[in-house]
């Protein structure tokens, strides 16, 4: 199954009751293995989780630390690029020239690295004086 594939039949287990906007992600970890997450709403906006959040806490829970490829789906006009703190927690777990597929449910693609997606980010090494 392909990482895309893998997105897109996880979305389906978005819990998204308030904005209909379902989203599912899936990430290789460096070990070939795929780990899958969705976008868990929750009444009190601010406290949901991203789809790539989930998916890089299956990945943890799982033992892994790096992430070799990503993918995000949705059904939206374009493909949905992740937020700003997914997109941290991406260059977290996954070198600048990881591959990331954005897509959409109707077929257009996006492909980029999470270097493309967070130039300039902040990483470990800005914490060696610490």
């Amino acid at each position: 199954m392909s990482l895309l594939d893998a997105a897109r039949d996880v979305r389906e287990n978005a819990y998204a009751p308030y904005s209909k906007f379902k989203v599912g992600a899936a990430v290789r970890g460096a070990s070939g293995t795929i780990y899958r997450g969705v976008n868990v709403e929750n009444v009190a906006y601010p406290e949901g989780t991203c789809a790539e959040a989930g998916a890089i806490a299956a990945m943890v829970a799982a033992g892994e630390t790096e992430l070799v490829e990503v993918a995000v789906i949705a059904d939206s006009p374009a493909p949905v690029p992740p937020c700003g703190g997914c997109r941290q927690k991406l260059a977290e777990f996954g070198r600048a020239d990881v591959p990331v597929t954005l897509a959409t449910t109707a077929g257009a693609r996006l492909d980029t690295t999470i270097g493309d997606l967070l130039p300039g980010r902040f990483d470990a090494s800005h914490m060696d004086n610490v």
